[in-house]
């Protein structure tokens, strides 16, 4: 009886130490990027920028600069402007942070569809706005959003924490899913014009299936200002993570050896990861036979569409 519950208080300590942890893995990279904006484009791309690469100041830099910068002249860029942010005293929690890129990059897709009923959609974003833009790609996707599946276009989405396996991968194959776990009914009516981008080693968006830690992590996360329309996704994820990966990870932490416990061994991996550099390598990961970057495969991709 008493042999039971300390590997349970054990998986809570896990799972809490790597809730604390997982908000701090989002760094900020690229440079800041200016396009022409036609009134009614051919192609809106709605961009949301990854944790902390945005401000209310100047919202279009960081990583989807190097996707947007460049783009035919038929296109307007829009950057979503949220807070970005991750840990409580930085003003939001991840799970409000979020919400607010959601909200706001829903009302901008609105006013825009209402205004050029011509105009076509491409949805981008990097991490944490890639769940973002990929929660509104799913809404559209299944009939829910503000405009009909058949406006949107592409989807790309770098280091998305909620990638499925079975989303469209460009670049090297990666093991397990995104770390706040996949959404439930995926992305509908328009999953063929989707595009996820994880590179190796990326705890964001490739977290092992067995990894109870960093799949808890993910979940804390997500969890941190609950979205009363994200309930079932919620309640699919939770179940997923206890049949998937509860007995493999008690049975690593009764494994571990008394000077190195699962937890400590778990910190370690998140510190390699971090000093990895892998969440910041789309600009050069390559993702095809010709050694083409993310960033770079991601645009070409949305200036071929444009010219359709």
């Amino acid at each position: 009886m008493f042999r039971t519950a300390q590997p349970i208080r054990t998986v809570c300590s896990v799972a809490t130490a790597a809730a604390a942890v997982t908000a701090s893995l989002l760094l900020p990279t690229g440079t800041p990027q200016a396009d022409a904006a036609p009134a009614c484009p051919d192609l809106n791309v709605v961009a949301v920028p990854g944790t902390w690469e945005t401000s209310h100041d100047d919202p279009g830099q960081g990583m989807l600069s190097l996707v947007t910068r460049g783009l035919p002249g038929s296109v307007r860029t829009d950057y979503v402007t949220y807070a970005a942010t991750a840990l409580p005293w930085e003003g939001e929690v991840y799970g409000m942070s979020k919400r607010e890129a959601v909200n706001t990059a829903r009302g901008m897709v609105a006013e825009m569809a209402g205004r050029c009923p011509a105009t076509r959609f491409a949805l981008i974003g990097y991490s944490q706005g890639a769940d973002a833009a990929g929660d509104l790609a799913a809404e559209i996707g299944t009939g829910l959003g503000v405009v009909p599946p058949d406006r949107i276009a592409a989807v790309g989405l770098l280091s998305d924490p909620r990638r499925s396996p079975t989303d469209a991968l460009i670049g090297p194959p990666v093991p397990g899913a995104g770390a706040g776990g996949a959404r439930i009914g995926g992305f509908g009516w328009i999953s063929d014009r989707v595009r996820t981008f994880c590179a190796d080693g990326d705890l964001y968006c490739s977290v092992p299936q067995t990894d109870l830690a960093g799949r808890f992590a993910g979940f804390l996360t997500q969890l941190s200002a609950p979205d009363p329309f994200q309930v079932v996704n919620y309640a699919v994820t939770l179940q997923s993570i206890l049949s998937e990966a509860l007995i493999p990870g008690v049975a690593a932490i009764l494994a571990a050896p008394a000077d190195n416990p699962a937890g400590e061994q778990w910190m370690t991996q998140v510190q390699e990861f971090l000093m990895s550099g892998a969440h910041q390598s789309y600009p050069h990961y390559a993702v095809d036979a010709n050694g083409t970057a993310a960033t770079t495969w991601l645009h070409n991709w949305l200036a071929d569409i444009a010219a359709q």
